[in-house]
């Protein structure tokens, strides 16, 4: 007789269960699916569709960003302030944004928005100040 799959059946072990079984084989894998397991589960959590869960868990966008800021700023060779090293770092992200391209799932962003906006409120209550302030 089969039976249906729980979270406590050895054939579907926890996700935290599986990356401590592999850290004596695998240290390095272990470590990665350790640091990306709070962002996966809420990504599962939140109901993102595969396609938009696939994007936002890439680093992708950001390290080709970095990477063109970089080689935008390459022949500055004396940085007087930080400030200056902000306003080069803006126009590299500027001509980044320039190679972007549409994000795939980016028709899924609607609802990403609203299971946050709910998530949020949910959790955040409001703070009423109704106290009367007298000055001074």
């Amino acid at each position: 007789m089969l039976s249906s799959r729980s979270s406590s059946c050895p054939l579907t072990p926890q996700p935290a269960a599986v990356v401590t079984q592999d850290v004596a084989q695998h240290p390095s894998a272990a470590s990665s699916l350790r640091e990306g397991l709070p962002e996966t589960l809420t990504v599962l959590r939140l109901g993102v569709p595969p396609t938009l869960t696939r994007t936002l868990r890439s680093t992708n966008a950001i390290e080709s960003m970095i990477s063109i800021c970089r080689e935008h700023a390459r022949n500055v060779k004396r940085w007087r302030d930080g400030q200056m090293a902000l306003r080069w770092c803006a126009a590299g992200m500027v001509e980044a944004g320039k190679q972007f391209r549409r994000v795939n799932g980016h028709l899924h962003l609607a609802k990403l928005r609203a299971a946050l906006d709910a998530k949020i409120a949910g959790t955040v209550t409001p703070t009423v100040h109704d106290e009367e302030v007298v000055a001074a």
